[in-house]
């Protein structure tokens, strides 16, 4: 969640950043009006309680005195009586303030670039180069077709569209790469989690997920539990809620999961073939830092994700997502796209984000610094998509006759 009193204190510069992230002006200037309608509300507040404490000191004097001090009395009940009204409305106040704030993405970096949509993101480098094929390179799902590798009518039948089977050398080499995706991970000295595929309400608030993007996800009915969308939250909702010690700092992890999204706001994109499901498996990274610590961390993920990649052969490129293309926690985002020849483009396999104290403070996940708590700052970063990594081995290892190469490092997990 947005720092409040960042926003309250500097809200024309906060704003313009927010503007960067497509953030709509009328939602701008209803939050500028609770801001307003709330300072004057504290303030009429605090002079009640002010005139209540100069009213309370008159006692001790009329009893000296020996005043009557019915009518005081009467005064001091009445404006007591309109503290308990007003600190109800700034309670209210508050509580509606926060509501809207959990809807306001978080504040972009500086280094973001201007943009509305992916057609706007700044490419930063190109890592190996396409194979150059002497004939035709045919897409995923056709491959798939002829080696029996993929049962697409069949996850169809089994759930609905979106769904897949996968099958034989398929089957296995998922696995595989599940296995190769962790253990590569824990030699760059991220720990490998085990975590439930299944979060509470909390959880899901706590990352960002909810209350905006509640249409997206798989809710169980009758319960106030979710399927979640990616390991990033049982991951970074370990620690939710916890005070840190700082030697504990960073905490790097990684962890497999399936991951579960209705895809909502994705209808009639990449309805063919395995590049957009229901579900799908991922490897995580996900590194909780101090604040100091975090873009040094945030380097460190997007290297691991890389050479990743390039261990398995698999020539791709680095973007960084402009602010119109950024995610809803995210204050920076580097994507990977990996190079599919069936398609003759370039599509995204990882996207690394930097979310600085945006779930952190939305989470109260805190760090001791001395004798003073401080927020830390949280990362995540897929590492890598195991569908679409499965996907570009298809396509970029292709033989002639249908047939599909296995990466040699991958051999061993065969």
């Amino acid at each position: 969640m947005l720092d409040l009193k960042l926003l309250q204190n500097d809200f024309d510069k906060v704003s313009q950043k927010l503007r960067k992230k497509g953030v709509k002006e009328e939602i701008l200037k209803e939050l500028k009006r609770l801001f307003v309608v709330l300072k004057e509300q504290r303030t009429k507040l605090e002079s009640l309680q002010a005139k209540k404490n100069e009213k309370s000191k008159l006692f001790p004097i009329y009893k000296k005195e020996g005043k009557d001090i019915s009518l005081l009395k009467k005064e001091l009940d009445d404006i007591k009586e309109s503290i308990n009204f007003e600190q109800k409305v700034v309670n209210e106040l508050e509580e509606e303030l926060e509501i809207y704030a959990l809807n306001i993405p978080n504040i972009p970096d500086d280094e973001v670039p201007e943009g509305k949509d992916e057609n706007d993101n700044i490419e930063i480098k190109k890592v190996l180069t396409p194979k150059e094929f002497d004939f035709e390179p045919k897409e995923h799902w056709e491959l798939a077709q002829k080696l029996d590798w993929i049962d697409f009518q069949r996850g169809v039948k089994l759930a609905k569209s979106r769904f897949s089977v996968l099958k034989n050398s398929a089957a296995k080499l998922e696995r595989a790469l599940i296995n190769y995706m962790l253990d590569f991970n824990a030699k760059r000295g991220f720990s490998e989690i085990c975590v439930p595929y299944i979060v509470n309400k909390e959880s899901m608030r706590a990352t960002g997920q909810l209350p905006k993007f509640e249409d997206d996800l798989f809710k169980i009915e009758g319960e106030e539990l979710y399927l979640i969308p990616t390991a990033e939250v049982p991951l970074t909702n370990l620690y939710r809620d916890e005070i840190l010690k700082e030697d504990e700092l960073p905490m790097l992890m990684t962890g497999y999961t399936a991951c579960f999204r209705k895809e909502a706001g994705s209808a009639g994109r990449d309805t063919r073939g395995m590049i957009r499901q229901h579900q799908f498996d991922k490897v995580e990274l996900v590194s909780i830092t101090k604040p100091e610590d975090s873009d040094k961390v945030f380097d460190k993920m997007v290297e691991c994700a890389s050479d990743l990649l390039s261990s398995l052969g698999l020539p791709h490129r680095l973007v960084m997502l402009c602010g119109g293309d950024l995610g809803f926690s995210a204050a920076k985002t580097i994507d990977l796209e990996v190079w599919l020849p069936g398609q003759g483009k370039y599509r995204e396999i990882s996207s690394v984000s930097n979310t600085r104290d945006f779930q952190a403070r939305r989470a109260k996940i805190r760090y001791k610094e001395g004798k003073k708590n401080r927020l830390v700052h949280t990362l995540n970063g897929s590492s890598l998509a195991v569908g679409r990594t499965l996907i570009a081995i298809m396509e970029n290892y292709q033989q002639k006759d249908g047939t599909i190469m296995i990466p040699e490092v991958l051999k061993e997990y065969l």
